[in-house]
């Protein structure tokens, strides 16, 4: 077996994981930037500060507020691992978030302290690094915390009632736009997955499907031609034999159908069917009327193909016909027999369901009937702009 396929998937799968940790490290950076600038509406009440000759708070709030920078940087950087892997599954807590929201609270407090009620929505920084590394859960309580303390410190501490109300629901809508966010993603990993089990359960009715109509085709006329090789042994040796060596012939094909068909290799044409059906037919001493293929219509035209290889295989199985009439237009497949006619369970055996759910795929459609004289009538019709 060669080795390119799964070296070269190995390579993809290396790539997609390289590309998409890359575009992780990327959005850390530039979601920790973005917070950080935002910091910088406080250098202002710090440079004010230091020309009132408050040098010292001046000071103070400046190695906070770098410090309180540094933490939210590292935050989206060391964190990002703790982002789900699985958009349906909320990642655990990582613990070595709870001293980091700790120190912000500590940067937040002091720098409320020494610059006023400018300092006070820095506090926003605290829930939204939660909610960015803490599960839904978490993060909410977290955040609902925060718009408290937003709510009643100014209350306590009437020198901090400059700040607008409604700055304090500010990690609420954050909390509620990152949980939207994270809805879509499960819906659209919910729907990527569904997509695949029915491209799963599509393949396996594909290959049932395929497996059932080349097996029973074969095995039904190898049965035939061994029944008669049977009857020939005493009567005319070398026909046996070459009835003998049909069969042969006839369970390597089928093998390799079967082979062709897993690996989604098979190929059915008409021409080559209509060869199959006249040897079967014959194997069963069932008279047939079958078109010259070189009046067929242009192209292999697959699905007619399939369409006659089940059919015939009902006839030689379960028909006992003597006369078997097939007639092919550019649209249309029409095979009739004059057999023992439909059943009380027609058309619901896998062999016409597999035929049925075929032609329902292929856009074409499919009739049972039961002619004048007796027996069965499938017609299949394809629409003009679908015939080849």
């Amino acid at each position: 077996m060669s080795t390119t396929r799964p070296r070269s998937a190995v390579a993809d799968r290396a790539v997609r994981f390289g590309a998409a940790a890359l575009d992780d490290n990327r959005r850390s950076w530039f979601g920790a930037l973005i917070a950080v600038a935002w910091l910088s509406y406080l250098i202002g009440p710090i440079v004010r500060n230091w020309r009132e000759g408050e040098h010292a708070n001046a000071a103070w709030a400046s190695v906070t507020l770098f410090a309180y920078a540094a933490v939210i940087l590292g935050s989206f950087v060391v964190f990002r691992g703790t982002r789900r892997r699985d958009p349906l599954v909320d990642p655990p807590v990582d613990h070595r978030v709870w001293p980091v929201l700790a120190a912000m609270t500590l940067c937040t407090v002091i720098l409320v302290a020494l610059l006023g009620a400018a300092a006070l929505p820095t506090a926003i920084y605290i829930s939204v690094v939660a909610i960015f590394h803490l599960p839904s859960r978490e993060s909410g309580y977290v955040s609902v915390v925060v718009v408290l303390a937003m709510l009643l410190v100014p209350v306590a501490l009437p020198d901090l009632r400059a700040v607008p109300f409604y700055v304090a629901f500010v990690p609420t809508v954050i909390w509620a736009a990152r949980q939207l966010g994270l809805r879509g993603e499960r819906l659209s990993e919910l729907a990527r997955r569904q997509k695949a089990e029915l491209a799963i359960v599509a393949e396996r009715n594909r290959v049932a499907r395929d497996v059932h109509d080349i097996l029973g085709h074969s095995l039904t006329v190898i049965t035939v031609k061994t029944e008669l090789a049977q009857r020939l042994l005493d009567v005319d040796i070398e026909r046996a034999r070459a009835e003998l060596a049909d069969v042969e012939r006839l369970a390597r094909e089928a093998l390799g159908g079967v082979r062709d068909t897993v690996g989604g290799l098979r190929e059915v044409t008409l021409r080559a069917e209509l060869a199959n059906a006249a040897s079967a037919l014959a194997a069963a001493d069932i008279a047939a009327d079958l078109p010259d293929p070189a009046n067929l219509p242009d192209g292999d035209n697959e699905l007619f193909g399939w369409v006659l290889r089940e059919t015939v295989t009902n006839v030689v199985r379960h028909s006992a016909a003597r006369h078997c009439t097939v007639i092919v237009t550019a649209t249309s497949i029409d095979v009739i027999d004059d057999g023992r006619g439909l059943g009380p369970d027609a058309g619901t055996g896998s062999g016409l369901a597999g035929l049925r759910e075929r032609t329902r795929a292929a856009g074409a459609t499919m009739a049972l009937s039961i002619p004048a004289g007796g027996g069965v009538h499938v017609a299949v019709t394809v629409p003009k702009q679908l015939a080849p």
